[in-house]
């Protein structure tokens, strides 16, 4: 049987990104905003839509190269961010740094590939392949958040808070906490929503803070879950459109809005759901909430080392903080309903089965806990649609089996992986650059 080498499948991979961003931006354009190859200019010679992504996608570049390179790199990104907006200040631009990094990623990139050679090479192209992909990834989510308004001009929030009376409405008792809590708390959950890449790449160079001394990879680490999820779950928004309680049952629907009651009033139970027709400037990315599934993969990745080992205390702490103030914000804000997080985590968990410890191979556990998450998320999306009233009718027996159910799963994870003793680090446990 014929196996493609490793230069085929980069080739391969390299040819479905570009053939990807391409047809993204012809779409973008067709309709009016901006593309993934646009937003990719503006990083480089006008103003960037995103900070955090550039730096981080630059931070998970450092990891493959050596102390000296690494201060080179980031001074040079300072240097030519400062530069950019300096400009940018004296032509009454924005305050918006990012250009930096992008530039000197590419550039990490150019020299590796024409002028270092061997572990030094590989190690440094891997690692800057890592931040490209961080960067593209959010080109094409964003764009996809466009793209959900045209596909989606309906929504099923009626379906989904139903669903939302069995769980406790959530939303609802999160955001009035918020609420009473004042500005503090909210500054602070807003700033955790916005910056999980920050995150990420903390957790990420922390697994591989080894690599370039070693020239070994983990089999796995957060950035490849990371990229899973944002490639699997933006799928599901074209099939499940929904916006989210601040917009239908808040003021920020405006005409599109059945009333003004989040977070203080809980909406009265309607048994006839159907689908709403829409605004076309909300995206229609709730189901299932995404920023659950990547906290709650950084408060996975943030327990143990790649060898199996305990993670240090500040790591743990760090990673269990992250989950519970997005979990926070999430509902807290209004973006989310308590149905998408369960859908959400499912999610993650599933993903996280099937990319978790490859050495270990696809053995009867593996299978059965990708194959029974994929089939409680399926589940899930299917009740939340067509038993939405049944469980509005059925409350409390209908919030005990979901919530069951997604706790049997949680802990069959937890068994799986954690409860174990922990594999311990060899060769098969790694892949050399």
């Amino acid at each position: 049987m014929w196996v493609p080498s490793r230069r085929v499948r980069i080739v391969v991979g390299l040819t479905a990104i570009l053939l990807l961003l391409i047809a993204l931006q012809v779409v973008a354009s067709r309709n009016d905003f901006v593309g993934p190859l646009q937003s990719l200019l503006y990083d480089y010679v006008g103003t960037p839509r995103s900070v955090t992504v550039p730096w981080a996608g630059l931070g998970l570049a450092l990891v493959g190269l050596s102390w000296r390179r690494r201060g080179i790199a980031l001074g040079a990104a300072l240097g030519i961010d400062l530069a950019y907006q300096a400009v940018r200040t004296l032509t009454g631009g924005p305050l918006a740094l990012g250009n930096g990094p992008v530039i000197v990623l590419t550039a990490i990139v150019a020299l590796a590939f024409w002028r270092w050679h061997g572990v030094e090479r590989a190690n440094a192209l891997h690692a800057a392949a890592l931040g490209i992909l961080l960067t593209l990834s959010s080109k094409v989510a964003e764009v996809w958040l466009y793209f959900t308004m045209i596909a989606g001009p309906d929504v099923l929030d009626e379906h989904v808070v139903l669903v939302d009376h069995a769980l406790g409405n959530p939303s609802w008792v999160v955001g009035q906490f918020v609420e009473w809590a004042g500005p503090v708390l909210y500054a602070v959950l807003h700033w955790v929503y916005i910056e999980l890449p920050v995150a990420a790449m903390i957790v990420t160079i922390w697994q591989l803070r080894r690599v370039q001394r070693t020239g070994v990879w983990p089999s796995h680490y957060l950035v490849r879950t990371f990229l899973v999820i944002g490639l699997v779950g933006p799928i599901v928004y074209v099939i499940f459109p929904v916006v989210g309680p601040m917009f239908v049952y808040g003021v920020d629907g405006k005409a599109f809005s059945l009333g003004d009651y989040w977070p203080n009033v809980v909406p009265p139970i309607d048994f006839t759901p159907g689908a709403l027709p829409f605004d076309t400037i909300t995206p229609r990315n709730c189901m299932p909430s995404l920023h659950t599934a990547w906290a709650l993969s950084i408060f996975i990745h943030s327990r143990r080392d790649a060898d199996g080992s305990r993670a240090p205390n500040w790591l743990r702490w760090g990673g269990t903080f992250w989950l519970l103030a997005t979990l926070g914000a999430t509902l807290g804000f209004g973006y989310h309903y308590g149905a998408d997080l369960v859908a959400g985590a499912v999610l993650l968990l599933a993903v996280e089965s099937a990319l978790r410890a490859p050495e270990r191979g696809w053995d009867r556990t593996r299978i059965n806990l990708v194959g029974g998450g994929a089939a409680l998320f399926a589940a899930l999306l299917i009740a939340y649609r067509y038993l939405s009233v049944p469980i509005a009718e059925n409350p409390v027996s209908a919030g005990i089996v979901i919530l069951g159910v997604f706790g049997a799963y949680v802990w069959a994870f937890y068994r799986a992986w954690f409860a174990e003793t922990p594999v311990p680090a060899a060769a098969p446990a790694a892949v050399r650059a």
